[in-house]
C-alpha cells in the first residue's frame, strides 16, 4: 500500500476508535439515564486513557500519532516527515475524530433525546473551561500538551530497536501513552477538560454542529480556537525542547 494511503487509513481508524471510546465515556457520565451517569471526572480520565490505548494499538502501521500536536511535535524533534505526510496525518486525524463522534451520537441517540441540558450534550463532543479566561485556558492546554508530547518523544527514544517483540505483545507499547493521558487528566484536566489534541476537539465539535441533536444549542465556536492553538504550541515546544532534553540514546 502507498505510504500516504496507509497513513490515511491507519490514522483515520485509530482516531475514530479513540474518539468513539473517549467521547463515549463522557456521554456515559454526562447524559441522562445512562448506566454511568454522574460517574465523575476520574471515570472520564480512565476512559480517555483506555481510548488512547485502543486507538494506538490499531493504528500501529502509521506510528499511531492520532493527534496533530504529536505529529508536529515529532516533526519539530527531528523526525523525518514530508509536508505531504504531515498534511495527511492531520486530515486523517480530524476526519477520524469526526467519524468517532458521529458513532457516539448513534450509540447514545435516545439519551441525547432524553437529556434536557444542551451544555451536557455539547460536553460529549468538545471541551470547555470551568472558568472562562482564554489566555489562562490557553496556558493550561499548552502545558498539558507539552507533557504529553515530551513523554511520547521520550517513549520513542527508549529501548533497543534490535530486540524483537513477541507477537501479541506489541500493544504493550501503547500502555505508557494511555497512562500519561490518565495522569494529565487527573493532574491538569480540571481547568479546561484537557483537549491536548486539536483533532479530538475540532472533529467532534464539527459533528455537534452538523448532527440533528435534539435540543442542542451553539457549539461554542468562540472558545474552539483554544483547544486547537494551545495543543499546537505545546506540541511544537515539546518537540523543540526534546532536542536538548532528550538526546537520542546510543
Amino acid at each position: 500500500m502507498d505510504n500516504l494511503a496507509q497513513i490515511l487509513l491507519s490514522e483515520t481508524l485509530g482516531t475514530a476508535l479513540l474518539t468513539l471510546l473517549g467521547c463515549g465515556v463522557v456521554a456515559n457520565v454526562a447524559l441522562a439515564r445512562t448506566k454511568g451517569f454522574a460517574g465523575g471526572f476520574l471515570m472520564v480520565n480512565f476512559g480517555w486513557g483506555l481510548a488512547v490505548f485502543a486507538g494506538v494499538t490499531v493504528s500501529y502501521s502509521s506510528g499511531a500519532h492520532l493527534n496533530p500536536a504529536v505529529t508536529l511535535g515529532l516533526l519539530a524533534s527531528g523526525e523525518q516527515l514530508s509536508l505531504a505526510q504531515v498534511l495527511v496525518y492531520i486530515v486523517a486525524q480530524i476526519v477520524g475524530a469526526f467519524i468517532g463522534a458521529v458513532l457516539v451520537f448513534l450509540a447514545y441517540k435516545k439519551h441525547f433525546d432524553a437529556e434536557m441540558d444542551p451544555a451536557a450534550k455539547l460536553a460529549v463532543f468538545s471541551t470547555g473551561p470551568e472558568i472562562r479566561s482564554y489566555g489562562w485556558n490557553l496556558v493550561t492546554e499548552i502545558i498539558g500538551t507539552f507533557v504529553l508530547v515530551l513523554t511520547v518523544v521520550g517513549f520513542s527514544r527508549v529501548g533497543n530497536a534490535d530486540v524483537d517483540t513477541p507477537a501479541g505483545l506489541a500493544a504493550v507499547g501503547a500502555l505508557p501513552v494511555a497512562l500519561i493521558v490518565i495522569a494529565i487528566g487527573a493532574s491538569l484536566g480540571g481547568p479546561t477538560g484537557y483537549a491536548i489534541n486539536p483533532a479530538r476537539d475540532l472533529g467532534p465539535r464539527i459533528a455537534h454542529t452538523l448532527l440533528p441533536i435534539h435540543g442542542k444549542r451553539g457549539s461554542d465556536w468562540s472558545y474552539s480556537w483554544v483547544p486547537v492553538v494551545g495543543p499546537v504550541i505545546g506540541g511544537l515546544l515539546a518537540g523543540f525542547a526534546s532536542i536538548a532534553l532528550l538526546p537520542l540514546l546510543a
